[in-house]
């Protein structure tokens, strides 16, 4: 983005010859065995998990979506202030060193937090979904041009990650949109929404939303445990397999590590590390706000937990 200057013995005492043949289909104390195999035993556990967050996330359910369009687009907010606070910073690192024109600096600043700030308000409010989303993408491409990222690996796959976030976003504004206009009585296949591939394009994008973590800051064990578990939770995402429950899991996780991780508010101003801090935090809250609109929607059409459904 912008410039930054990282029990059973009285039992068989009392029948030694075995069980009576009346008490057979009886229950008492002894080796209670299970024949579950261990993907069994996990289906049944992450189906209760995904039935208990349906359940107490219901009051809130309504709200959820917004929260995460608000986390995804946060980075951009961040962005607009940054700029705007440290403006002689960015002008004085496009004029000198990328040798840009100091007209054509100051243009490109103020644009930037023009359409950064009115986008993201837009795509939260779920207004002009396709204006917003475009002009966000479109910040993100060219400030990489401007910059001279776009051989940055981190910062393609940091933004990657975010335009992945905006996809999911905008497939959840559109949606909503398009079921407005729906009329009553008319069947739902005459609603053609693409929810679906929107919500697959952005599972597979979630990919590069957990790679641009990995990559984005110091090694910590408490980020390799999230690492070692994202994996595997961005495998079942990416497929569709228990969908919601591999989502809440990355969501408990980046949150609680981005809570105590990236402390940036304990950091003065004119501390270097507090501007480091400050956007890992959000760049890992788009990620987590991502990981909510998953949560709320589910994988949609293109997942192997829709096609168990059918089959």
């Amino acid at each position: 983005m912008s410039y930054r200057g990282p029990h059973h013995n009285q039992f068989n005492n009392q029948f030694p010859q075995g069980i009576p043949s009346g008490m057979a289909g009886s229950t008492g104390p002894g080796p209670v065995s299970s024949s579950k195999s261990i993907f069994e035993q996990f289906e049944s556990i992450s189906k209760k998990t995904e039935d208990l967050i349906d359940e107490y996330s219901r009051p809130i359910k309504p709200y959820v979506p917004s929260i995460g369009r608000a986390f995804i687009v946060a980075t951009f907010y961040e962005d607009s202030l940054r700029i705007f606070t440290q403006w002689s910073e960015q002008v004085y690192y496009l004029y000198n060193y990328r040798k840009y024109w100091k007209w054509v600096t100051v243009l490109f600043l103020i644009l930037n937090i023009v359409v950064m700030l009115s986008a993201s308000t837009l795509l939260v409010l779920r207004k002009k979904p396709e204006f917003s989303t475009l002009a966000l993408v479109g910040v993100v491409i060219i400030q990489g041009i401007f910059y001279g990222l776009v051989t940055d690996l981190q910062f393609i796959l940091r933004n990657l990650s975010v335009v992945g976030g905006l996809i999911l976003a905008f497939s959840d504004s559109l949606v909503r949109d398009k079921r407005s206009l729906s009329m009553p009585g008319l069947p739902m296949l005459q609603n053609k929404d693409h929810k679906k591939y929107y919500l697959l394009a952005g599972r597979l994008l979630l990919v590069f939303l957990f790679l641009g973590f990995v990559f984005s800051a110091s090694f910590s064990f408490s980020r390799l445990a999230i690492i070692l578990v994202g994996f595997v939770a961005c495998g079942s995402i990416i497929v569709g397999y228990k969908t919601k429950f591999a989502a809440f899991i990355l969501t408990i996780l980046l949150f609680s590590h981005n809570i105590i991780v990236n402390q940036f508010w304990k950091y003065n101003s004119h501390d270097s590390t507090r501007d480091f801090l400050k956007y890992e935090f959000f760049q890992t809250l788009s990620i987590v706000g991502g990981l909510l609109i998953i949560v709320n929607a589910g994988a949609g059409e293109l997942s192997l937990d829709e096609k168990k459904k059918i089959y």
